[in-house]
């Protein structure tokens, strides 16, 4: 599988697992915790596997943490009906931006 797909389905496990600890209401809801369990679980293990092809850790982490702060605040959003200021919604952008510009140097410098 591409490494960029199961980095892709990293991400989606662990923003899954990130919205399921507000479902698990403390931890105290049984089967959101074990969502929350089996999505951290697949997601880090994913990551193990990104990691073993070479790509740096601080690039991979990067995307990783960038774009799952961005599905989780548009989970909740949707879900929990959460606001965020627009400042705050520039501030996403200017964070995906960011790991975008990160990645394209990085591709400069390989």
């Amino acid at each position: 599988m591409p490494t960029w797909l199961l980095l892709t389905f990293a991400i989606g496990f662990e923003a899954l697992a990130t919205v399921f600890l507000r479902y698990s209401d403390g931890f105290s809801k049984l089967w959101p915790v074990v969502v929350v369990v089996i999505g951290y679980g697949i997601s880090f293990y994913l990551l193990a596997l990104i990691l073993k092809t070479g790509i740096p850790q601080g690039i991979v982490y990067a995307i990783w943490s960038a774009f799952g702060i961005a599905l989780v605040t548009l989970a909740g959003i949707w879900l929990f009906g959460d606001s965020i200021s627009p400042v705050t919604g520039v501030g996403l952008v200017v964070v995906i931006a960011g790991v975008v510009l990160v990645q394209l140097g990085n591709s400069a410098v390989t």
